[in-house]
């Protein structure tokens, strides 16, 4: 016999992701903590204090953004943030975590790049948050490993030709 599953619920959940980048661990590492790297995959403002207690925010300063501490920085291996209550998220008792594992998979050229997220309160109110914060950072994994794997390509100028070129010896 099973005890009747309770309708209300508590605890907290988490999420998991795992993308494999065709790149050097170096390039992914630079890839979550250069501001202007963050700026091209995520297409928003980046803060960066790279390092052990340091400050993680992405989005604008005093708008929707999401702040993280810097729990634990290892170059080239590990990251981990703690998020501050922000204002967009519902209020909870938990703090939630994104965790970056890296690893060098099939040799020195492609790395394994883990998300593992958890601490998001397992509240009805946190529904929206969480589908929102998961699929979010599916999201930039997959646009972290476009953006490495494909780099844009400057493009050259275009000669403009000259609308109406000056007549021999009229060229004043």
């Amino acid at each position: 016999m099973s005890l009747p599953r309770k309708s209300t619920r508590n605890g907290t959940r988490g999420y998991a992701h795992l993308v494999e980048v065709d790149v050097p661990i170096a390039r992914v590492w630079r890839a979550l903590t250069d501001p202007g790297l963050i700026r091209i995959w995520s297409g928003q403002e980046a803060e960066i204090d790279p390092r052990k207690g340091g400050l993680y925010r992405l989005g604008k300063r005093n708008e929707d953004n999401r702040e993280a501490h810097i729990d634990i920085f290892d170059v080239n291996r590990r990251l981990r943030l703690i998020y501050l209550s922000g204002s967009h998220w519902p209020p909870g008792d938990s703090a939630v975590i994104d965790d970056f594992l890296l690893d060098v998979r099939k040799g020195q050229g492609t790395t394994s790049l883990r998300l593992l997220g958890s601490g998001v309160p397992e509240s009805a109110t946190w529904d929206k948050s969480y589908l929102r914060i998961r699929m979010g950072w599916e999201r930039f994994l997959a646009r972290i490993k476009v953006t490495l794997e494909s780099p844009p390509v400057p493009k050259k100028p275009k000669a403009v030709p000259v609308k109406d070129p000056p007549l021999p010896g009229l060229d004043y």
